[in-house]
């Protein structure tokens, strides 16, 4: 993760715009992406941030997150992108075990297309897996 995205998260958390525990797991979630050969920079992974530590914040305060008109589109979109939707899922799983924020469909698959945006703006396709197995 560069230093304008942990600026984002910083900011997030002095501000009030997300509670602590939230930022902690975002960038925890962060790191880990960066760790699997992700490109985590503010450019790359900027909106998906914002939009994790909005919606789990919203959650925990107990805010209702609306569906959006445009939830048919972003699930017809991410039928090319299985393993962001993966992960997606992986994610909010996390966010309910860690944080007691469970993630609706429309926000996972509104993460998911986050997800694939960010591994479309990674380079070469190198998993941790796959390196694992190169050594």
């Amino acid at each position: 993760m560069d230093n304008q995205l942990a600026l984002r998260i910083k900011l997030f958390r002095e501000t009030g715009q997300a509670r602590p525990e939230v930022a902690a797991f975002v960038a925890a979630e962060l790191e880990a992406l960066g760790a699997e050969g992700l490109t985590v920079t503010e450019d790359t992974a900027g909106l998906l941030t914002s939009h994790l530590m909005a919606a789990l914040t919203r959650l925990l305060n107990g805010e209702s997150i609306e569906t959006s008109p445009t939830d048919g589109q972003i699930t017809a979109e991410l039928t090319g992108h299985p393993e962001a939707l993966a992960r997606a899922h992986a994610v909010a799983l996390r966010a309910e075990e860690a944080l007691g924020a469970p993630l609706p469909g429309s926000e996972v698959n509104f993460l998911g297309l986050h997800l694939a945006v960010l591994a479309r703006n990674s380079p070469a396709p190198h998993h941790v897996s796959e390196r694992r197995s190169q050594s």
